[in-house]
């Protein structure tokens, strides 16, 4: 079995993996010895694993774990992958973009793929027909734009996202609602709209912490999967291991 730990900007991911197949989703703040002993009592049987995190983690536990597993490997720029990446800066290229574009691959081999991260930060990825990553785009996420408006002016207060918000916001906290939300809404339906103009049989693919909130708000053929980034993880440590 695989463990597949994804350290986000607001939280991490882990998943167990055997053959490929999801066993596992934990979302937690922090991924430490007592939750991999628990895992491994569990389970019994993992024996490689991979880290990939966007901020810093605990080095000594990572160290650990590679004296423990049998194949350990943490994520970064020259780590082999299945795709090709033709990104021109790749040093400075998001670990979650890349994992999320080798996943949606891994679903959807040999398609053209836009790929949504709707996390901390909106990220939009191309996949073409030959698995080769092209890059994408990067915007303000749900939570980051609420506390902009808050951060960048005297008087408007930061609220809270809501599933059910007024187009037209009758007093200060609907219209911020109203702004933020349908801005974003608008943004990926554009993105969406741009893509399949070009490449009409793209399949777009929906992830992160916020893709829940807006699938229900989309009025777009997309395909939500909340563990795109651990699925590509998990293929890259499986194509690691012969490559």
């Amino acid at each position: 079995m695989n463990l597949i730990i994804d350290i986000g900007n607001s939280q991490t991911k882990v998943g167990i993996f055997d053959q490929g197949k999801i066993v596992q989703t934990l979302y937690i703040s922090c991924f430490d010895q007592t939750q991999y002993a628990q895992l491994q009592t569990q389970y019994g049987s993992i024996s490689k694993g991979i880290l990939s995190s966007v901020t810093n983690y605990d080095i000594d536990f990572i160290e650990q774990l590679k004296g423990k597993l049998d194949l350990f490997v943490v994520f970064d720029a020259h780590t082999p992958i299945p795709i090709i990446n033709h990104y021109e800066s790749k040093s400075t290229l998001g670990l979650d973009r890349l994992a999320a574009a080798v996943g949606a691959s891994t679903l959807f081999p040999n398609q053209e793929l836009l790929v949504i991260d709707a996390g901390t930060a909106i990220t939009y990825d191309l996949i073409d027909k030959n698995n080769i990553f092209l890059g994408g785009s990067i915007s303000p996420g749900l939570a980051m734009r609420f506390k902009a408006l808050n951060h960048f002016t005297a008087k408007l207060p930061e609220i809270k996202p809501a599933i059910q918000f007024s187009e037209f916001g009758k007093n200060t906290e609907e219209a911020i609602r109203s702004g933020v939300q349908q801005g974003i809404i608008f943004e990926i339906e554009g993105v969406i709209k741009q893509r399949l103009t070009t490449w009409p049989t793209c399949q777009v693919i929906l992830t992160g912490g916020d893709a829940e909130f807006f699938e229900q708000k989309l009025k777009m053929p997309i395909f939500v999967k909340p563990e795109l980034t651990l699925i590509g993880l998990d293929r890259i440590l499986e194509y690691t291991k012969t490559n």
